[in-house]
């Protein structure tokens, strides 16, 4: 047993070492200078109160013996008060100028490490942000990752500061009073190693209250978010969900006081200790000094210094417990760092730039990050090059799953995909997504103006390129829609920043016309119709049919109007393929398409 914790103490220490040299890497890597003065600084805040102390028992050492020669002039104090004068004001300096400069490093990590931190989310797999475990690994990780690194920087510094301040302090109460280092031992230790423990508590508590506080975001953007705030009124939800909320801050509350208390009591505890051992050995320093022992500087050193020395130590303690509650919490940050951004794998090829884009399903199989249910179940199709192919299928039955492997945003359990006859486990992820326009049933409303919306489908090409723009949205029939605007194209969309919004018909007709103005050569539309009306999806669909010549494309409906238009439909029912033909073909079988079919007709006519 006794093996087992020191191998677990051992372990923890390294882990903490390790989390330590990476921050400090991490810091260093972006902005050395500003490290170097904070270090510096420390170190100079550190060594002054003993200075200081040093220089006050100078001063009335030289003023005793003063008057006891009977000179009457400054000189033999002058030095001193020189001294003491230049030295208090570098404290104070030096005060303001550690507040500048770690100010400073907070800011230059902010910058770069959530940068870091946002740009690595970019290159995992969606699967990952799907996933409960991660993202409750995501979400301590997001929590503040530049804060951490700068905190542990800056209370790196301050308590090496503060361990040279204890320990010129000690060394020159020592000197007058040796009982002191026993005294700061016997108190200090056994506080230091509470604090470590209770930094540990801390850790273990935020870990375990992720998934909950995670819930309080959830109540908090549902009780507020335009998108739910008109069905949790109508409902008479508000109630409900703000008691779940108070609750879960309650017990937020109840842990974090539990904690404090006892923080409080030993740190009470500590500081009422210390002071008395500490008057106890002033007042055996004054016995010395009546009996001529020591002189009357010694005591006004040990007065002032004192003091100093057991503030000294609080502040040691307590930023030794901040650097282990930070260095814990650093390894979320580094470990979510380290994460293997599956999309950048050195031996995947690129798709060549110019595609076909044939597409083939060879027995594929996938089910869901943490569901045994599959999703897809050996399903076999090809696609040729410059067909469109429409996938039609009950909810549930696997339609925009299989678009979704198509894009490769997942990997197939079992079974291959290929892409021009290349397996595209095997293909570097962004070659794919550059051939590839995907209009999402669940489209982004990005809050950017109505041009940005339609360049965003080809940032490089049509960013700051206002005449493409408006070729773009002439080509997907949303011209007008955009003129009408107050401002035209720079008309800032969105109700969070925007000055104006779009009906949900009109914001799809925005995607649609971003998924064309990208160059790929595979069309892919998951509902892209479900906001408009008839009408709209008609001349929708005209046009598509013109702006997706001699690109293959694949679409998902429940419109068998629309559907009807493809030149071939696949029937999926189950996650697996049962039919396939084109509509004719299908209806002439009276198989499951027959009946959806005439099943949406049959409803259509009521």
């Amino acid at each position: 047993m006794k093996q087992s914790s020191l191998r677990d103490t051992t372990h923890s220490l390294a882990e903490m070492a390790t989390n330590g040299r990476w921050a400090l890497a991490t810091a260093w890597g972006i902005c050395p200078k500003v490290l170097t003065w904070v270090a510096a600084i420390s170190i100079v805040r550190a060594l002054l109160p003993a200075a200081l102390a040093l220089t006050a028992r100078g001063l009335v050492n030289a003023a005793i013996g003063a008057i006891a020669s009977g000179d009457g002039s400054a000189r033999s104090i002058f030095p001193w008060l020189t001294l003491g004068f230049g030295l208090t004001l570098l404290e104070g300096l030096s005060n303001l100028a550690n507040k500048l400069f770690k100010t400073r490093l907070r800011n230059e990590v902010e910058v770069e490490l959530t940068s870091t931190v946002l740009a690595q989310a970019s290159r995992l797999e969606v699967g990952y942000f799907e996933d409960p475990e991660s993202q409750d690994r995501l979400a301590r990780a997001q929590h503040q990752p530049s804060e951490r690194v700068a905190s542990f920087v800056t209370e790196s510094t301050d308590t090496i500061g503060s361990a040279l301040n204890v320990a010129s302090l000690v060394s020159v109460l020592a000197y007058i009073e040796p009982l002191t280092i026993l005294v700061v031992a016997v108190f200090s230790i056994p506080y230091l190693f509470f604090q470590l423990r209770l930094a540990n508590s801390r850790y273990q508590l935020d870990v375990a209250r992720t998934t909950k506080r995670r819930w309080s975001d959830y109540f908090v953007s549902t009780l507020t978010g335009r998108e739910t705030v008109s069905e949790i009124k109508i409902l008479n939800l508000a109630g409900m969900l703000t008691e779940r909320f108070r609750s879960l801050m309650r017990e937020f509350r109840d842990q974090d006081q539990k904690l404090y208390r006892k923080s409080f009591r030993s740190g009470a505890l500590f500081i009422s200790l210390t002071t008395s051992a500490i008057y106890a050995l002033f007042f055996h320093v004054g016995i010395q000094v009546v009996r001529g022992n020591l002189t009357l500087g010694d005591l006004a050193i040990f007065g002032g210094a004192a003091m100093r020395l057991r503030n000294g130590l609080a502040s040691l303690i307590g930023s030794a417990g901040q650097l282990k509650d930070d260095v814990l919490h650093l390894h979320d940050v580094r470990g979510f760092l380290e994460e293997s951004p599956v999309d950048e794998a050195a031996h995947e090829p690129s798709l060549p730039t110019a595609t076909r884009s044939e597409i083939a399903f060879d027995n594929v199989s996938f089910s869901y990050p943490g569901s045994s249910e599959k999703a897809l179940d050996k399903v076999s199709f090809k696609i040729a090059a410059g067909e469109t192919v429409a996938i039609v299928g009950e909810n549930g039955a696997g339609k925009s799953t299989l678009l979704k492997l198509v894009a490769r945003l997942y990997d197939p359990d079992s079974g291959a995909i290929l892409f021009d006859g290349l397996n595209l486990r095997n293909v570097d992820r962004k070659s794919i997504f550059q051939q590839i326009s995907f209009v999402f049933q669940t489209f982004t409303r990005f809050e950017a103006t109505a041009g940005e919306n339609i360049a965003y489908g080809d940032c490089e090409t049509l960013l700051g390129n206002p005449e493409g723009i408006r070729g773009v949205a002439s080509q997907a029939g949303i011209d007008a829609i955009i003129e009408g605007l107050p401002q035209g194209y720079e008309t800032r969309l969105g109700r969070r920043f925007g000055e104006a919004d779009l009906s949900g018909g009109n914001w799809q007709k925005l995607a649609v016309a971003r998924a064309f103005s990208r160059k790929s050569s595979l069309l892919i539309l998951d509902e892209p119709t479900s906001n408009l009306d008839a009408r709209a999806e008609f001349e929708l669909f005209s046009r598509f049919r013109e702006l997706a010549h001699g690109r293959t494309a694949i679409l998902v409906s429940h419109r068998f109007s629309t559907v009807k238009m493809a030149d071939r439909i696949l029937v999926l029912h189950d996650g697996k393929i049962v039919e396939s033909g084109s509509h004719d073909q299908l209806m002439a079988e009276r198989g499951t398409y027959a009946q959806l079919y005439e099943l949406q007709q049959r409803q259509g006519r009521r």
